[in-house]
């Protein structure tokens, strides 16, 4: 049985967007930071994150040049909607792709879909309960399952208990107000460090696991 892993970025006082669900603070310049990411991401045997992220990323990271469109792009994908199919219809073809970036050319996009970009439209599609699907990918052969958020659907996971590792990179930064990661949890969740790493930009990448 394969890893659920949560990974995530954080302010210094925990929370991962604002209260407008804006996150561009955790965009750093970091190479280090960057690269350790990437090797991170290329850990995974799949990628799982709720609708709305998957429809962000799906509309993005085909046509990137950025480091993490290999992995986001190469690595299979799998989405937690309440929609069912529905939700790849929103996908936009390779064709289309294509022709969009051609019109916004300097970007950061390529003109054309990057390797790997069609397995967006492929992606499984869970919209069963969460924990018995959950279960079921865990139960497959592989690397281990890096789930991405939205917010509500970390809080999810966490609540649920269906979280085997946290991967928290804690940014330099703090956001007095937000949205935060355990705030549905309905009993403290002691955790214990088994890894972390300090980057030259001031963030600092920590791994827990139930204590």
């Amino acid at each position: 049985m394969r890893d659920l892993i949560l990974k995530m970025s954080v302010s210094l006082d925990g929370f991962v967007s604002d209260l407008e669900g804006r996150n561009t603070w955790m965009f750093g310049a970091d190479d280090e930071a960057k690269a350790w990411a990437v090797d991170t991401l290329w850990n995974a045997g799949l990628h799982i994150m709720g609708s709305r992220s998957f429809q962000d990323m799906a509309a993005w990271w085909p046509t990137s040049t950025d480091a993490f469109a290999a992995p986001m792009n190469q690595i299979p994908k799998a989405v937690f909607s309440r929609q069912g199919a529905a939700i790849l219809k929103k996908i936009e073809t390779s064709a289309s792709l294509e022709e969009t970036r051609r019109q916004n050319a300097g970007t950061g996009q390529a003109a054309a879909p990057q390797p790997g970009a069609e397995s967006w439209a492929e992606a499984y599609v869970a919209s069963g309960d969460l924990a018995e699907e959950i279960a079921k990918l865990k139960a497959q052969d592989g690397k281990p399952i890096i789930a991405h958020g939205g917010v509500g659907f970390a809080r999810s996971l966490v609540a649920q208990g269906l979280v085997d590792a946290f991967v928290l990179v804690v940014a330099p930064m703090a956001l007095g107000k937000g949205l935060p990661l355990f705030s549905d949890l309905a009993a403290p969740m002691p955790l214990k460090l088994v890894n972390a790493k300090a980057f030259p930009g001031g963030a600092v990448a920590q791994t827990y696991r139930a204590a």
